[in-house]
């Protein structure tokens, strides 16, 4: 029984509760392991304001307003594809969510090294989980992807498991992985659920952090004064807007992708996904198109 004298105190702890519950993200303890989700796990995007915007040359697209979650311009915003390496923003994710030590050392492997397409790093490499993070994210490096998946899960099965229960709890009935670095073209999202997965990522401070700076040197730890340079592939990182995060996607089944996160002079935020855009440099002319368009709109 609460005494009379305690209540004006339960009563205020009650409204700060329900005040800062309503955009506060949590972890939650889960018997399948640690998940960040949201109070409002299934962002809504209002597709009630999409009008006719430019022609673009790419498969599916979505423009949201940020700030109100209003779709200002959608095509084939539901049509399932391959994502490529925007499939790393999830991995990064369930790292996160899994609380891996930043400044654990992981071996860069042979079976990391197999058919891993471009590298900056080298099999028998030793990296911190920070910078595999800084080179998965930024560089899209797709060894430090399977780098992160080993350290998190012991085992990259169990961790495209806990990939998959990452986008089911956040209601993403259209998103599919069967591995961490988006090199198969099984892995698979809509243009309307890479954007709300850009929204949850935008949540860990760590991802926006690395996913909008333009370059950063990682540190190989088993080699002495040996570094690696890292760059963005997100070039909007050199526009005239403010990328807040994102990840750029390619393999030849989802062709050019990218979904970012922009901000202009005015405070003003935009989400934009393209994808299956034909051609890298193309990819980023038609998001600086979209984007013009949307920030005229809104």
């Amino acid at each position: 029984m609460i005494r009379k004298e305690s209540l004006p105190k339960v009563l205020l702890l009650l409204a700060a509760f329900v005040f800062f519950s309503a955009n506060t993200v949590y972890f939650l303890e889960d018997p399948n392991g640690p998940v960040l989700a949201s109070i409002d796990r299934n962002y809504h995007l209002n597709f009630d304001t999409v009008e006719k915007g430019p022609w673009l040359n790419l498969k599916a697209a979505v423009l949201v307003n940020a700030d109100n979650g209003d779709v200002l311009y959608a095509k084939n915003a539901d049509q399932p594809r391959p994502v490529a390496s925007i499939t790393k923003l999830v991995t990064a994710m369930v790292v996160i969510d899994h609380k891996v030590p930043l400044d654990s050392i992981v071996e860069i492997t042979k079976e990391d090294a197999f058919r891993s397409s471009k590298s900056r790093l080298s099999r028998g490499f030793e990296l911190t989980v920070l910078d595999l993070l800084y080179s998965a994210l930024m560089n899209s490096d797709n060894r430090a992807a399977r780098a992160l998946a080993r350290a998190t899960c012991g085992d990259i099965d169990e961790f495209v498991r806990e990939m998959n229960r990452k986008v089911q709890r956040l209601g993403l009935e259209n998103t599919v992985f069967c591995e961490p670095t988006g090199l198969d073209e099984k892995n698979v999202s809509t243009a309307h659920e890479v954007a709300k997965i850009l929204h949850y990522a935008y949540d860990y401070k760590l991802i926006k952090k690395i996913t909008s700076q333009k370059r950063y040197r990682v540190k190989i730890q088993n080699k002495k004064n040996t570094y690696r340079q890292m760059s963005n592939t997100n070039l909007m990182v050199y526009s005239k807007y403010k990328v807040l995060a994102g990840k750029t996607g390619f393999i030849r089944e989802a062709d050019h992708c990218l979904t970012t996160l922009l901000q202009n002079k005015k405070g003003e935020k935009l989400t934009l996904v393209v994808l299956g855009v034909p051609g890298d440099k193309l990819r980023f002319r038609e998001a600086r198109r979209l984007a013009d368009w949307g920030f005229n709109k809104i």
